[in-house]
C-alpha cells in the first residue's frame, strides 16, 4: 500500500491548477519514454468493476500527419457528423454562462471580433488541425458498457492530462474529433464495437502563442455543492 506523503496534497493541487487546455503546440515530438510514463500513470485510473474499458491509439510522426489531414478534410468538406455519443441538447443557466465566458476568452485571445462568423469557423478548424500537436491519443470504450464506459474514460482522460502536466507536457481533450467517429474507426482500424469518446492532442506548449495566455475560471464551492448535516 502506498501511503500519502506530507506534500502530496499541495503537489496535486498545484498540478490541477497548472493544467489547462493548450491550443498551440510546438512541433517537436516527445520521447517515447515520456509518453509511456504518462500512459502508465493514467492506467491506474479507477473504473467500474475494474473493467478499465479505455482503449487508446497514440498517433505520432507520419501517422499523426495523416490523421490531421483526414480531420481537416472532413471538417472543411462538410462531412456528415457520425458521433457515437449525443452532444448536449442545450446549455442552460450557469452552464450557458460559463460556456459563453470560455468562448469569449478564447476569441479575445486570438483577436476574433464577436460576431465574426468566418473567423469563428477558422478558429474551429484549429481543433481538427490538432492545434499543431505532434501527438494525439484517441480514446475509445466498449459499446456494451454504455454511459459507464464513457464515464470511466472521462476519468482516464483527466488523469492522463494531469500525469502529462506533471511531466511538463501540455494537453487538450477534444470531443470535437469524435464528431467523425466512423471515419476515425475506419482510419485506425478500430473495432466496430468500440465507441470513440474523444481525442487528446498533446506535446510541448507554445508559450509565446497568445491563445495559451488565458485561463478559465472555476466555479466556487457554493455554486456546485450542497451540504447536508
Amino acid at each position: 500500500m502506498t501511503h500519502p506523503q506530507p506534500n502530496d496534497a499541495e503537489a496535486f493541487d498545484r498540478l490541477m491548477s497548472a493544467r489547462h487546455s493548450c491550443r498551440a503546440f510546438l512541433p517537436e515530438p516527445l520521447p517515447r519514454e515520456t509518453i509511456e510514463a504518462i500512459l502508465t500513470t493514467a492506467q491506474k485510473t479507477a473504473s467500474w468493476n475494474n473493467t478499465q474499458p479505455w482503449q487508446v491509439v497514440i498517433a505520432s510522426g507520419a501517422a499523426v500527419e495523416r490523421f490531421r489531414a483526414l480531420m481537416l478534410s472532413l471538417a472543411s468538406g462538410g462531412a456528415e457528423p457520425s458521433s457515437d455519443f449525443p452532444f448536449p441538447r442545450e446549455y442552460r443557466g450557469a452552464l450557458l454562462e460559463r460556456r459563453r465566458a470560455c468562448g469569449f476568452q478564447l476569441y479575445d485571445a486570438v483577436g476574433v471580433q464577436r460576431g465574426d462568423k468566418a473567423a469563428y469557423a477558422r478558429q474551429s478548424l484549429r481543433n481538427f488541425a490538432l492545434f499543431d500537436a505532434p501527438h494525439v491519443a484517441i480514446v475509445t470504450t466498449d459499446e456494451a458498457l454504455g454511459a459507464y464506459g464513457a464515464l470511466d474514460c472521462g476519468a482516464y482522460v483527466s488523469n492522463f492530462m494531469t500525469a502529462a502536466t506533471a511531466r511538463g507536457v501540455a494537453t487538450i481533450a477534444q470531443a470535437a474529433l469524435a464528431v467523425h467517429a466512423g471515419a476515425i474507426r475506419t482510419h485506425f482500424g478500430i473495432a466496430e464495437e468500440q465507441r470513440v469518446v474523444c481525442g487528446i492532442s498533446f506535446g510541448r506548449a507554445d508559450t509565446a502563442a497568445p491563445v495559451n495566455g488565458y485561463r478559465t475560471v472555476r466555479a466556487g464551492l457554493g455554486e456546485v455543492v450542497r451540504w447536508e448535516d
